[in-house]
């Protein structure tokens, strides 16, 4: 077993036994690949997880090889988290049980609670949160697919693919478990590290207010990202994002804007999503910076993650190609970014270093010289040491004649991406430069797939940087 690390740290100090437990019950458990229990016990043993697990099916004596009880209350040994895996009639009788046997986290995944439209399914979602309250439970859920923190090889959840997953310094709290799954598979396709993701659903006692106090102070939490549809007291979270403005990056991607995406909310998650744009003037006075898609979510918090904040707006574009110079110039706008001139001597330098057919101002065509790494290192380096620059977005293109140039930009980069913000669009076939890319962003460069969403993710890094100046 791994040596527990102590983060309990003020608020840390209540969300211990989910962030970091050192022994789990899956309540619920099952070796039938056709329920969830299989599932939910498999991302725990699949996923590494190196504390105790314990089965609690009253019908098996052994579930995945493991020693299996009928009760969490006749497992001779203390149990930090529970997972519960059972329909919704059973979660009071098992939440007291919890409380019995001193159990202090508890991820509730069943449903049928407050989101169905049966009054006794909000009643019942009552009942447990008292349960929970007075045995001092926090609750994950109910009607959630489950958490995992990968900094643990902490998989608790009905997804053991999560597990495969790199862990980042991104938190992903969301109300939908599939909005959580698809930011995750886009993440794990993106290379983007996300080390935490709660799924609140209908939030019995852990709300997006609670989940922000305590993020704040984890240590392992560079970015905070939430996926939110519907608030029971969007006050709080307000004020709360309001206390805590500028010590972390906080991320908001509101649903609800239409009728329709309103009543699913009430159906969904059991909240009404109110007014749109009521949330979103209030999201943005407390600070939080506000998307309008899951890729910008994802696209914001990978370049506050990875990119150090720039002194201003000013924002030069490099490509290979003209077409992407003038897309990413053209989104670079949109979001309110200056294409700034070059210096007098930048720019008299990269004269000589590129042919007159190029475009040779900002944003710059490298023309030919994108196959040449020598005139190529220099533009670059010329352009990164300019006062008039902020930060860089660099775009290029594989063909076979320049198969080695980013063997090239990882060398270059290791260096210049601690001052400056350096983004680059580098497309290729699968499998040519993937490798590349991925060591590009381990020494801070950010990779988007496009010019646009490389345009769009530095201007939300740009308006993090006033917004921590504030």
């Amino acid at each position: 077993m791994e040596k527990r690390i102590d983060t309990a740290v003020g608020k840390l100090q209540e969300f211990e036994a989910i962030f970091n437990p050192q022994s789990v019950a899956v309540i619920g458990a099952s070796d039938d690949p056709a329920k969830l229990g299989y599932h939910v016990i498999k991302s725990l043993v699949a996923g590494g997880f190196p504390g105790k697990i314990f089965p609690i099916n009253p019908g098996r004596k052994e579930v995945f090889g493991l020693p299996a009880f009928s009760s969490p209350d006749l497992v001779p040994e203390k149990i930090d988290l529970a997972i519960v895996v059972l329909p919704a009639k059973l979660v009071p009788e098992v939440l007291e049980a919890c409380g019995r046997k001193g159990i202090k986290g508890a991820v509730l995944i069943a449903g049928g609670f407050k989101e169905i439209e049966d009054k006794s399914g909000e009643k019942m979602q009552e009942e447990i949160t008292q349960l929970a309250n007075r045995a001092g439970i926090k609750v994950i859920g109910p009607n959630t697919f489950g958490m995992f923190n990968l900094h643990r090889k902490l998989n608790a959840s009905f997804t053991p693919d999560f597990s495969q997953m790199e862990p980042g310094s991104i938190s992903l709290v969301s109300q939908s478990g599939g909005i959580a799954h698809l930011l995750g598979f886009l993440a794990q396709r993106e290379r983007v590290g996300l080390g935490k993701v709660f799924g609140l659903g209908n939030r019995c006692n852990i709300d997006f207010a609670e989940m922000l106090e305590c993020l704040v102070e984890d240590p392992e939490t560079k970015v905070i990202a939430m996926y939110i549809e519907g608030l029971d007291n969007p006050r709080r979270l307000i004020d709360t994002a309001q206390k805590v403005r500028g010590r972390k990056p906080l991320l908001v991607y509101k649903a609800g804007r239409s009728q329709a995406s309103d009543k699913a909310s009430k159906s969904h998650t059991g909240s009404l999503a109110g007014n749109y744009e009521i949330y979103q003037g209030a999201f943005r006075q407390a600070g939080m910076l506000t998307v309008e898609s899951s890729e910008e979510l994802l696209d914001a918090a990978k370049i506050l993650a990875l990119c150090p904040l720039p002194r201003g707006n000013r924002v030069a574009v490099l490509s290979g190609q003209a077409g992407l110079a003038m897309v990413a110039s053209d989104f670079c706008e949109r979001e309110g970014l200056v294409l700034a001139p070059f210096s007098e001597d930048t720019q008299r330098q990269i004269n000589e270093l590129l042919p007159p057919l190029t475009i040779r101002t900002n944003p710059v065509d490298l023309g030919p010289a994108w196959y040449n790494a020598e005139a190529m290192r220099g533009i670059i380096q010329l352009v990164l040491s300019d006062e008039n620059i902020d930060a860089m977005i660099f775009c290029i293109v594989y063909a076979s004649i320049n198969r080695h140039l980013t063997k090239m930009l990882i060398e270059l980069f290791e260096t210049e991406s601690k001052k400056k913000p350096i983004l680059t669009c580098i497309s290729a076939p699968e499998g040519i430069w993937d490798d590349d890319i991925r060591s590009l962003q381990n020494v801070g460069v950010v990779n988007f797939s496009t010019p646009e969403r490389a345009a769009q993710a530095l201007g939300n890094l740009i308006r993090y940087s006033k917004i921590s100046g504030e």
